[in-house]
């Protein structure tokens, strides 16, 4: 019993003494990797993805996307500034590529390292969608979310490890083994992902209309999202991304509060949706 205690108390400590705040919520989150050590294996995982890969340069929508990008990274700035959070971004080295290949995604690496798919430009069909895109994608590495992940699968890891040493008994641990993993997924990990996920959607959608989209976009994004899909998807509670009809409804709920967010700025009109 004495060595279980101990191991309790050396994780709740490294827990506690391992957090960082989130800018935009205020809210301590895990830290247990540093950006310091993070985002140098980040820059060096996207420049192999981008040796390996087809990258558009010099066409209309390359352009696009890195036009949407510096946008966004701006808007994130002018927030980030204004909210008391001058300096944040000295260490993100944002960069903005279009990869071709028929893959409905877009990806940001910590540190703003950011990949589109060609895939995904005849859903988005207009650069506001794209906006949204990016929003979304910049705001997961605004609010450290893949750091988070990781630290969060260090104490899942943890907790089984712990979990193996202090049962003794082999019929124990191994029904142990067997639930633990699915239910720390289910019930923890799994959450924890739609929740940056939502966390996300919310951040982007400001910094879309801070840089001068209309979010309401975002919301007929996921709809041609939902279409593209072909309602093929797990059931929510199974995924690491909300429901696609989850998703259409918080930003539709949320996109009134962007534009007053953006009004702050002086953005109180928004740009035409720029179909290509």
């Amino acid at each position: 019993m004495k060595f279980k205690n101990t191991i309790v108390v050396t994780l709740t400590l490294v827990m506690f003494m391992s957090c960082a705040t989130n800018p935009f919520t205020g809210k301590k989150t895990l830290a247990f990797v540093s950006n310091s050590q993070l985002f140098p294996t980040a820059f060096a995982q996207y420049n192999q993805v981008l040796t390996e890969s087809k990258v558009e340069t010099g066409t209309a929508r390359a352009d696009m996307i890195k036009r949407v990008g510096q946008r966004i990274a701006v808007a994130a700035e002018r927030w980030l500034n204004a909210n008391g959070q001058q300096g944040y971004l000295n260490d993100y080295k944002w960069e903005y590529n279009l990869i071709d290949e028929d893959i409905i995604n877009a990806w940001c690496m910590p540190g703003g390292k950011i990949v589109f798919y060609t895939g995904i430009l005849p859903v988005a069909e207009n650069e506001s969608a794209v906006a949204a895109i990016m929003g979304h994608e910049v705001a997961h590495a605004l609010a450290n979310h893949g750091q988070q992940r990781m630290s969060a699968g260090m104490v899942q890891q943890g907790l089984a490890v712990a979990g193996n040493i202090a049962i003794k008994d082999d019929q124990t641990r191994n029904a142990f083994n067997q639930y633990y993993g699915v239910g720390s997924n289910v019930l923890g990990m799994l959450p924890f992902s739609r929740s940056h996920e939502t966390e996300a959607d919310k951040i982007g959608l400001y910094l879309t209309a801070i840089a001068g989209y209309n979010p309401d976009e975002a919301a007929n994004l996921w709809r041609r999202m939902a279409a593209a899909s072909g309602g093929q998807a797990p059931p929510e509670f199974l995924s690491t991304h909300p429901a696609n009809q989850t998703r259409i409804d918080n930003l539709t709920a949320l996109s009134p509060a962007a534009k007053a967010e953006a009004k702050k700025f002086g953005v109180t009109s928004f740009k035409p949706l720029g179909k290509y």
